[in-house]
């Protein structure tokens, strides 16, 4: 199968530089950064209390044994999802449009659905750097897209939800790739050190660079906000870069290595990419639930290749199959990653004009490969939520 995908956020190891001043949310009036006004419903990929793409049931076959199960969103869920989705428009130009194509709707289906039974579902859409404008680095007439007004769509977006929607609610941030990196530019600008940062609930930040100094849970992209090292623990972060366990992030990975320059003049040597393996938060190995898409891949391509879900996709119409996968933190040779025994017969890699992709690892599948795990993860963590609030607690922005 050729895959086209280049998925990683357009600067994987940079944070987005933006000028604009941080700004209050109290009262109902917002006023846009990134003009764009998200009190149109059509600027949502995802709302609640609507029949969008993260309102359809999905069905599961655990084990791949034939009996199923369904995925269906609660609108009575105690917290709220916020997500920001990868790279995935296939607009032609630099940056993305806000209407939502079928990639985008499909991007909601294979990451954020799952997690519909535990909170109630926000998806902005916005301006992204586009996949066009990814591969255009790689024929020598680049395009360069306006990240700053990508991030000031998810600005505007999350300024909105605190103004309109979130009424003291717990609040749990989900992104991939560039989502991930547009989430942790958002949580360092507009989260920590706010009262807003005591709504936070988890924020998984998966696919993407996040870094702390080496042998430290807090510090490098977040001053205050750790990574999480257990299951009662909120307002921490779950981040990792995944890759087979018997193909190990190569010399020129793109994941799991802090790049030069990250922190001004600091030596990238002292960081490392954070690494939260979902299935034993206080480290060594655990098994991870994962539900891997059977129709397509996250690109809408068919994965019919290969014969590891022939069974299923003959005996029913299933969305997903859950799997259960052994995977552990690795920090070998300056990179840090989630090594996943992923069977080698399972779609997950990155194919590009026939050729794999080693350094990219398992980025197409990163979600996918801890999904019944973070669901598992999210009930826990908004329990301890629940536990943690004093009755009466007011809104905090």
């Amino acid at each position: 199968m050729s895959i086209l995908y280049l998925p990683a956020a357009f600067a994987t190891d940079n944070a987005v530089p933006v000028t604009a001043p941080p700004r209050s949310v109290e009262g109902a009036t917002v006023q846009p950064v990134g003009g764009t006004d998200f009190r149109l419903d059509s600027h949502w990929l995802c709302r609640p209390g609507r029949n969008d793409i993260c309102a359809q049931p999905l069905t599961v076959t655990p084990a791949l044994d034939g009996s199923t199960h369904t995925l269906r969103s609660d609108a009575a869920a105690p917290i709220d999802c916020f997500y920001v989705y990868p790279t995935i428009s296939y607009d032609a130009s630099a940056n993305s449009d806000l209407d939502a194509g079928p990639e985008e709707r499909r991007a909601a289906q294979h990451q954020l659905v799952p997690f519909g039974s535990e909170c109630r579902l926000f998806a902005p859409m916005y301006r992204q750097a586009t996949l066009a404008a990814l591969r255009s680095r790689f024929t020598g007439t680049p395009m360069e897209p306006n990240v700053q007004m990508a991030y000031g769509d998810v600005r505007d977006a999350w300024a909105d939800y605190l103004a309109h929607d979130n009424q003291g609610r717990g609040v749990v941030l989900i992104g991939h790739s560039q989502g991930a990196r547009t989430l942790a530019n958002l949580i360092a600008r507009e989260i920590e050190g706010r009262p807003v940062q005591g709504q936070i609930v988890v924020a998984l930040l998966l696919g993407s660079n996040i870094a702390v100094p080496k042998g430290r849970d807090v510090g490098g992209d977040f001053k205050s906000m750790p990574l999480c090292s257990t299951a009662s623990q909120i307002g921490c972060v779950v981040a990792y870069t995944a890759f087979r366990a018997d193909s190990p992030p190569p010399s020129d990975t793109l994941f799991g290595r802090v790049g030069a320059g990250r922190y001004g003049s600091a030596d990238p040597a002292a960081f490392s990419v954070a690494c939260t393996n979902p299935a034993a938060l206080d480290g060594g190995s655990g098994k991870l639930g994962a539900l891997i898409p059977l129709r397509e891949n996250l690109l809408g391509q068919p994965t019919t290749g290969s014969d590891w879900s022939s069974g299923v996709r003959a005996s029913n119409a299933s969305f997903f199959a859950r799997l259960d996968l052994q995977a552990e933190c690795i920090e070998a040779d300056g990179v840090s990653y989630l090594s996943v025994d992923l069977p080698a017969n399972v779609p997950g890699d990155v194919i590009f004009n026939g050729q794999l992709q080693r350094n990219w690892g398992l980025h197409l599948v990163d979600v996918n490969l801890a999904q019944v795990s973070l669901v598992k993860l999210l009930r826990e963590k908004s329990s301890a939520y629940a536990r943690s609030r004093p009755v009466g607690a007011k809104r905090a922005n």
